[in-house]
This record gives C-alpha cells, sequence and structure tokens, in this order.
C-alpha cells in the first residue's frame, strides 16, 4: 500500500523532514508542490473539487488542468475531475474532458453509485479511486465497511487479482483487511503540532500498516446473508 500524505504541512522545515515519502498536493492547497515534487518519491495530485463544493465556490476546471500540465508525468498522477453529486451519465461524460494520458489519471467511484458504474471504471482506467458519499460518507462505519465488503466482492467476481484501488482520504483502514493499493490521508499535516509529534515519525507509523494483496469473500456472502 502506498501512503500520499496531505499537505500543506507547516512550516516547510518540517515537510522537510518528510523526505522519502509520497505526497497529496491539491489545487485548493498547491502551497508546497515545488518541495513535495523535489524531494518526494510520487505526488497524488488532487482537484480539490470537494473543497470548492464545501465551501460554496465554484470548481474551474480548466485552471485545474492548466496546473497540472506542467506536473503531471510517471510517477505523478492527478484525481479526474467528477460532477459531485452528478448522475453517472453526467460523470462519463465529463471523464472524455481529460486532455491528459488516461494513465497518468484516476477516476473517483463514490461508493453510493451502482456497481455497473464502478465496472466501467474498472474496464477503462489503470487506477480508480473509492470516494466515501451519501449515506456512506462516515470511514470505518458499519454501513462504510459493509457496501466495501460488497465492492470487493463484486471486483473479486470480475478479476482474479485486484485492480489498482485508490482509498480516498482512507490511511485510516491501513491495515485492515481491504486490498487497497494505495490511500491518502492529512491526518499527519492536521494533528503533529496538537499531539506535540514529529511529522516524520507520525508519518513512519501510519507507513508501517499494509494493506493485504488479495480478497476472500466473506463468510456471510458464501453464507447467503447478503
Amino acid at each position: 500500500m502506498i501512503h500520499y500524505h496531505g499537505t500543506p504541512l507547516t512550516p516547510n522545515a518540517q515537510l522537510y523532514k518528510m523526505g522519502g515519502k509520497h505526497f497529496c498536493v491539491s489545487f485548493a492547497r498547491p502551497d508546497q508542490i515545488k518541495i513535495c515534487l523535489a524531494i518526494g518519491q510520487s505526488v497524488m495530485l488532487d482537484n480539490g473539487a470537494f473543497s470548492s463544493f464545501t465551501l460554496g465556490k465554484r470548481f474551474d476546471k480548466k485552471k485545474y488542468y492548466e496546473w497540472l500540465d506542467p506536473l503531471l508525468g510517471h510517477p505523478h498522477w492527478a484525481v479526474i475531475p467528477d460532477i459531485i453529486g452528478g448522475s453517472e451519465k453526467e460523470n462519463k461524460n465529463t471523464l472524455e474532458d481529460w486532455p491528459f494520458q488516461k494513465d497518468l489519471g484516476s477516476p473517483v467511484w463514490h461508493i453510493n453509485l451502482s456497481f455497473d458504474y464502478l465496472s466501467f471504471l474498472i474496464d477503462n482506467y489503470s487506477k480508480v479511486c473509492f470516494g466515501s458519499s451519501g449515506e456512506y460518507w462516515q470511514i470505518g462505519s458499519e454501513k462504510w465497511n459493509r457496501r466495501i465488503d460488497d465492492a470487493f466482492n463484486f471486483l473479486l467476481s470480475k478479476n482474479k487479482q485486484m485492480p489498482w484501488i485508490h482509498m480516498l482520504r482512507g490511511l485510516s483502514v491501513g491495515g485492515e483487511r481491504w486490498p487497497f493499493a494505495s490511500a491518502d490521508s492529512t491526518n499527519v499535516a492536521r494533528n503533529f503540532k496538537t499531539l506535540n509529534c514529529d511529522p516524520e515519525k507520525m508519518a513512519r507509523k501510519i507507513d508501517s500498516f499494509n494493506c493485504p494483496i488479495h480478497w476472500e469473500k466473506d463468510e456471510s456472502e458464501q453464507m447467503g446473508l447478503i
């Protein structure tokens, strides 16, 4: 599991302690992108659309793509914008606007959407992000856990090996039963000062929790209880 640590992590001197980590930089807060590209193994570039949505601001997709243009290239990748609360058809249409190589972007499957739409994304993209929304917004809740179980049961029915699934805001589930290939979180940036903790040591502890590679159907489905 690749652990992407969110920024901004201030002051810069503290961020430099994190050299060699993987970083997540949002278009909504691009303050430290140059440092992250210089010292990080890789950078996940988030579109920040949810931040704009919660603040009641319009997300400017054109400016996002202009920002990405000089930054994208392997091993770095970006989250493809979608329409928050939009229909599956609307979001499929939005994916067609992506101006870069497909393998440099990852679409979002909000886990309240259909498995048919998840299947479409898996069949067409090398990496898919899971986003917690709707009735499943709370990561780690019983309802969220069951939905993620069902999602991986569905993926197992289509694939022997799991596709690359990135869990948005999901570093807290590292070490749990789900085979996420990567996840991100701003836990370190937001909390190291409050906890009076060295950010690199805090990140190192989070990085020590890995996810399994494979998925086995839970017994409840095998018994026909789902």
